[in-house]
Formats: structure tokens, sequence, C-alpha cells
């Protein structure tokens, strides 16, 4: 809220992707309260619901619905987009933030490791279905919450060259930890190119880092994770200052 104060977005479409909970919930609360018309994109229409309640308590007027989109399933992602295109608006911010972490190893229904495409597959088949309508919006912005763990990986075998099995690895090859600094890696190659590619046509693209050892429910997938966030939790950065980083 700080970080928008004195921002009048009305008029302004928006759709965040996991914004349920954490920094997704806040960034779409704040884009909401400050005139937005904001879709929470989210697996958990339940959840999803309860969010957008929390935000009309705080505003009554605030544009803000729900609607269901899972990364982990490529026919959903092409559903969302076809949902939100018939409602024949523009959009000029599309925010990627949903994302999982220390995910047991399993393939999603398109036969593809979950961490890669819920991290980034998904969400590059989404921008792909509505590059479109925010070329058409222009101008435009995509953000791609990414991390600063995409340093601590690679996506090269041990000659050097690019192994892009690695992306989406067999149970036996699989590292949690790897696979999601691999998919945050892909997150910021993605943006980069998206941004070369659209920013000529009026579409700007950015990857961002939430902040470091911020809390954030990322780590409910693993006890070891949840105990190492919660004696971590008293020093993380708070929400506010993630959204420094999603310049409106």
């Amino acid at each position: 809220m700080e970080i928008l104060q004195g921002c009048d977005l009305s008029g302004k479409v928006v759709i965040v992707t996991g914004a349920n909970s954490g920094i997704g919930f806040e960034t779409a609360k704040s884009f909401a309260l400050h005139g937005a018309y904001v879709i929470l994109a989210c697996r958990n229409m339940s959840r999803a619901s309860d969010a957008v309640q929390h935000i009309l308590a705080e505003w009554h007027k605030a544009k803000v619905e729900a609607m269901t989109l899972d990364l982990a399933s490529l026919h959903s992602v092409q559903h969302f987009a076809e949902a939100f295109k018939s409602k024949n608006v523009p959009l000029h911010i599309l925010i990627c933030n949903a994302a999982v972490f220390a995910l047991p190893w399993s393939m999603t229904e398109d036969d593809l490791e979950s961490t890669f495409q819920v991290n980034y597959l998904g969400n590059f088949y989404l921008v792909q279905l509505l590059q479109d309508v925010l070329c058409r919006s222009s101008p435009a912005r995509v953000v791609m919450v990414s991390s600063e763990s995409h340093r601590f990986t690679d996506i090269k075998d041990s000659s050097g060259k690019l192994d892009f099995s690695l992306l989406s690895p067999s149970k036996k090859e699989y590292w949690a930890m790897l696979a999601y600094n691999r998919s945050k890696l892909c997150n910021i190659l993605f943006s980069n190119e998206l941004n070369r590619r659209l920013s000529p046509h009026g579409v700007t693209s950015n990857a961002v880092h939430p902040g470091t050892m911020m809390y954030s429910s990322l780590h409910r997938n693993w006890w070891v994770y949840t105990l190492l966030f919660t004696l971590a939790r008293p020093f993380t950065k708070s929400m506010l200052t993630s959204l420094n980083g999603i310049d409106t």
C-alpha cells in the first residue's frame, strides 16, 4: 500500500497468479485497493474466494474476482486464457507469481516434472496465450517472480553443453532444490527474451527477486524447510519489501 500510495490505477486490468496468499495476495490487494480490476488466478478456488472477500472487506468497491488456474495442467491454462479473453477486456499487468517449492518428485497430467511445469512452463504457456491481448493493451507489462537461487544451478551437462533433459528430470535424477533453482533460471531467461521481443510493441517484461529469506508458505511441502523457515521468520523481510520490486 505504501509503494502505490498516490497511484490511481482505475481502468487498469491486472492478473496475479497464486494470489490467494503470501506475496501474490498482498500484490493483488494493493492493486485492487488502488482502483485496478484484479483477477486472482488460483488453483484452489475456496482459498481464492476467501482472498477476494478479505479484499472486499477492506474496500467494498474493489473490482476483484477469482478465476481457476492450475499451472500443473496445460489444459487448465488454456481454459483460463480462453475464459479471460471472453471477457473482452484489456490486460495491462500480468504477474506470474505462482510457484511450488520442495515438492517430492511427481509428474503432471502432461507427463512433465511438476516443479518445472508449475514454476516455468505453465507460466510460459500462459504468457504466450495472452500475448496478443497484452500487445493490444500496450503499454503493458509482464512480471516474472524469480529468485536469487537461480544463480546456484545451470542447464548444462558435464561437457558444458545445454542439456534440456535436466529441466524435467526422471525420479532417479531429481533433487527438489535443483529443480526449483532451474525453474527460476528459466523464468529469468524467458523474461529477458520476452522483453527483447515485445518491448518494441509496448510490452515490457521484468523478473524480480521477492526478497532474501522472505517468509511465505512455499516451504509447506517438507517439514525440514518448514522448521528452517520458522526459525528464520524473525529475521525475514516483510511483504512490503517484495512489492518494491513490482513497480507499476
